[in-house]
């Protein structure tokens, strides 16, 4: 039994879940894998062991491929009015909103996140599967001009059977990024959750058979990259695979498309993005979003704020608030809801930590933190904030994505300095500018090379506005009418009158 803050009362359907032997989702039943191999899933605030996790192989993932073609063919696709799909959808959204409070706890235990921040990612996935529900009824084609006696007309149809690998850091989110626009647009899916929280995705798989999706048009499997993610990237019969994670991942899965099938593909990979900063900017406005554009979500974010570039004249004073704030924030338990839980596990905390040394060694100035949390707190995978100083943007720890709670901040001069520093990394996910000169707002967010730019604000999302990014940072755009395209193919029809 896993010990819980005395605290908390949790949901007895969250507790009976987490007892029962957990089971994959392929072709609407729950299965173990073929092998009998399973892994544990941790939880992050304590390391203990929440459940034991089926290990999927080759041939679980084949089980699956066939039980989603065989729904596509079938009862799924074209064959299935889209106002039912849409039904369906937003019934799947009705039950997630009736279990909120179980999800929710599930997603705290483990990934460690707090309660709170848990709801939110709930509600929005929520609000993804309503966003594209009202999609599926929407998914026209359209006709061409292009000569007397001729009609042409393309029709855009499902890809077939698509494969979703999801990350550990919005494992419940992630999911419904992916899975909501590729069910609107008629595909069936293999959805892959990340090894380290797999639990949100596997409670799911419940609520989609009781919503009444036809068996195998939703399947979930369990595992790692190796072999699960590998079996799923080379799969001759799986159509497309949506991928978020890192850009190390990101090449593998395009390289296995490459020797496989050449099935379609699109990454939303990793971050390094520039939060910019001029001395006209709102600076109360600056000190309110700067603590959470730095640190949220423990830093486990891909568009975090986390080259902090700040004008010379106010530099000082903004970073000097930054740290007094970052000093006050509470960790800890999830379940009992600090402001920031813990990394999601040890390797992670021992990769953040290296490259906090790293930073030291190249000569960064390090304004606090750097050191795991001791004392009550160093059974989980805890580091405070942390926030380097630093004047040379070659260093690595300004180059590259740490994934933790730490940040690097910078003074610059005038405009033509900082774009050119705000463009010199390889990633260009997003970035953020403030300033009371509206035409120096625009102006940065059209010289960025970034594939989201929020000016005067931070980490805004909706469903229906496209997300993706530049350079390394990814292929294709999720969300709103982009992700429609993104599982949807065109045919052209030729009619000869």
């Amino acid at each position: 039994m896993i010990s819980i803050p005395k605290e908390i009362q949790l949901q007895k359907a969250t507790l009976d879940f987490l007892q029962s032997e957990q089971k994959m989702w392929i072709g609407g039943q729950q299965v173990l894998s073929q092998s009998g191999n399973t892994f544990p899933t941790l939880n992050p605030a304590s390391g203990e062991k929440l459940a034991n996790i089926p290990l999927a192989n080759q041939a679980d993932v084949d089980a699956a491929v066939r039980a989603a073609r065989q729904a596509f063919e079938g009862a799924w696709s074209t064959k299935m009015n889209p106002a039912k799909r849409s039904r369906l959808i937003w019934k799947l959204a009705d039950l997630m909103q009736r279990d909120l409070q179980i999800l929710m706890e599930l997603e705290t235990l483990d990934n460690g996140k707090p309660l709170d921040k848990a709801k939110y990612d709930v509600l929005g996935s929520i609000n993804h599967f309503r966003y594209y529900a009202g999609w599926a009824t929407k998914i026209e084609g359209s006709t061409i001009p292009v000569k007397p006696g001729s009609l042409i007309y393309v029709r855009r149809e499902p890809l077939g059977v698509v494969g979703l690998i999801v990350p550990w850091n919005f494992p419940l989110m992630m999911a419904a990024w992916k899975l909501a626009p590729a069910l609107a647009c008629g595909n069936c899916c293999i959805l892959k959750p990340a090894e380290q929280t797999s639990l949100t995705a596997l409670y799911l798989g419940r609520l989609i058979q009781e919503a009444g999706f036809p068996e195998g048009v939703v399947n979930v499997v369990t595992g790692p990259g190796l072999p699960t993610g590998d079996a799923i990237s080379h799969h001759m019969d799986i159509d497309k695979v949506s991928f978020t994670g890192s850009t190390v991942v990101g090449r593998k899965i395009m390289e296995a498309s490459a020797k496989s099938n050449l099935k379609k593909v699109s990454l939303e990979l990793g971050g390094k993005s520039p939060n910019v900063v001029f001395a006209d900017a709102d600076l109360e406005a600056v000190k309110k979003s700067m603590l959470w554009s730095s640190f949220y979500n423990t830093g486990q974010e891909c568009t975090l704020g986390s080259r902090i570039y700040i004008q010379r004249s106010v530099f000082e004073q903004l970073i000097s608030h930054l740290q007094e704030s970052a000093g006050a924030l509470s960790l800890g338990n999830g379940l009992l809801s600090p402001d920031l839980g813990p990394l999601i596990s040890e390797q992670q905390l021992n990769r953040v930590v290296g490259y906090i040394d790293q930073g030291l060694q190249e000569g960064a100035e390090l304004l606090m933190g750097g050191k795991r949390c001791e004392g009550e707190l160093e059974s989980g995978y805890f580091l405070p904030p942390t926030i380097f100083k630093y004047r040379e943007d070659n260093l690595k720890i300004v180059q590259e994505e740490i994934f933790g709670p730490v940040v690097v901040a910078t003074a610059f001069d005038d405009y033509d300095e900082i774009v050119q520093r705000a463009n010199d990394c390889r990633y260009g996910l997003a970035a953020a500018v403030w300033t009371n000169d509206i035409s120096k707002a625009h102006r940065f967010a059209h010289d960025v090379k970034a594939g989201t730019v929020w000016i005067n604000g931070y980490d805004l999302f909706d469903p229906a506005v496209p997300f993706g990014g530049y350079k390394e940072s990814g292929i294709g755009r999720e969300m709103g009418k982009s992700a429609i395209d993104l599982f949807t193919q065109e045919k052209a029809v030729w009619v000869n009158l």
